[in-house]
C-alpha cells in the first residue's frame, strides 16, 4: 500500500506517505502558509521515497470539518492529484483523525474532539476506541455552541483539541466528573489521516477526484435551517 494523505484543517499543515506500513511525515505550524507548503510536502515525501504519484495505490486528506479555507486547500489539492494520476481518494473526518492519534499516544478508549469554529460555536464529536482499535462515532461531528454541544451518557472521557482551549470552561463545567483530561494543543495530522484512509483504499471504497469533497458543517446548518 502506497498513500499519500493531506490535512490543513488548522493551522497545522502536513503532508504524510504511508508506504508499505511505515509513514512518513512532514508537518508544520503555519497559520496562512498552507497553500505554499503544502505541495512542496508531498513532492518532497515523493521524491525521498523515488516515487511517482502514478506509483500510489490512492489519496486521502483530511476533509473537515475546520477553517474553510484549510479545508479548501487539501481538497483541491488531492482532487488536481487524483485527477492527474486517476487515483481513488479516502476523504477522512479532520475530528476522528484527531481522535485516532490521540488513542495511539494514550490508549485512551473514549475522545472527545472540539475545534475553535468561531462565532461561539466549535466543531464537536465523540469517538469510542474497542480493544482491538476499532473506532465507532458515538456522537456525531456538528457545528454547535459548546453549552449546547451533546454530552455522553456515562464513561470517562479525555478531550481534546482547541475548543477545549477556546470553550474550556463551559466544557468542563458541562462534562463534571466524566472528563478525566484534555488537551487543547492536540492539531490534526496527515500521518492519521493517512492510517484512517489505508484500509478504505485497500477495500476499493475510495471516491473519485469528482466526488472527493470537504465537509462544511456550518455551511450544511444554515442550509437545513
Amino acid at each position: 500500500m502506497k498513500l499519500i494523505a493531506v490535512e490543513t484543517a488548522t493551522e497545522a499543515c502536513s503532508a504524510a506517505l504511508l508506504m508499505d506500513g511505515e509513514v512518513t511525515e512532514r508537518f508544520e505550524i503555519a497559520p496562512r502558509q498552507h497553500t505554499q507548503l503544502i505541495l512542496p510536502m508531498v513532492d518532497q515525501l515523493l521524491s525521498d521515497a523515488g516515487l511517482k504519484p502514478t506509483d500510489l495505490d490512492g489519496l486521502a486528506f483530511g476533509r473537515g470539518p475546520g477553517a474553510f479555507t484549510g479545508v479548501r486547500i487539501a481538497t483541491g489539492v488531492i482532487q488536481g492529484l487524483a485527477f492527474a494520476a486517476d487515483l481513488p481518494v479516502a476523504p477522512i473526518s479532520t475530528l476522528a483523525a484527531m481522535a485516532y492519534g490521540e488513542y495511539k499516544k494514550r490508549e485512551q478508549s473514549n475522545i472527545l474532539t472540539a475545534i475553535d469554529a468561531r462565532m461561539g460555536e466549535i466543531y464537536w464529536a465523540g469517538y469510542q476506541f474497542s480493544d482491538t482499535g476499532e473506532m465507532r462515532e458515538l456522537i456525531a461531528e456538528q457545528v454547535v455552541p459548546a453549552i449546547e454541544a451533546p454530552l455522553p451518557e456515562s464513561n470517562k472521557w479525555l478531550g481534546v483539541g482547541s475548543g477545549f482551549q477556546s470553550d474550556g470552561e463551559i466544557l468542563a463545567e458541562r462534562l463534571s466528573d466524566l472528563l478525566i483530561g484534555t488537551d487543547a494543543a492536540l492539531l490534526p495530522r496527515a500521518a492519521d489521516i493517512a492510517m484512517l484512509a489505508a484500509p478504505v483504499i485497500e477495500k476499493g471504497e475510495g471516491v473519485s477526484a469528482a466526488n472527493a469533497l470537504p465537509i462544511y458543517l456550518r455551511d450544511q446548518v444554515v442550509h437545513k435551517s
